[in-house]
């Protein structure tokens, strides 16, 4: 069964702990809504760099960084979609990139 990346863009940040625990428990809970579709919860990203098409260097990840990921399963492109829209970023105005992980 093809395996997709889940790119999660937003945050978090600035959250109190009271809201910083009702969102993990919403991750918590969409992560066991998945069940065995989910391969790896994956992980928060920190900074990052960007490395141009002419090798120079840039800080941050551009204009909309990722900022974690998740790996699934899924029988294709759509039904991966329609898992990753169960994800609690959006409460947060946050967004996803779903893409298929290609392998040789």
């Amino acid at each position: 069964m093809p395996k997709y990346i889940l790119g999660y863009h937003g945050t978090g940040a600035g959250l109190s702990k009271e809201e910083e625990e009702r969102v993990n428990a919403a991750w918590g809970e969409w992560f066991r809504a998945m069940g065995p579709a989910v391969l790896d919860i994956g992980n928060p990203i920190g900074m990052s760099r960007t490395i141009n098409a002419n090798r120079s260097v840039s800080e941050g990840g551009g204009v909309n960084p990722m900022t974690g990921y998740s790996l699934i399963e899924a029988p294709d492109l759509d039904a991966a979609v329609e898992l990753a829209k169960g994800c609690p970023i959006f409460a947060s105005g946050g967004s996803i990139q779903v893409g298929e992980a290609i392998t040789f």
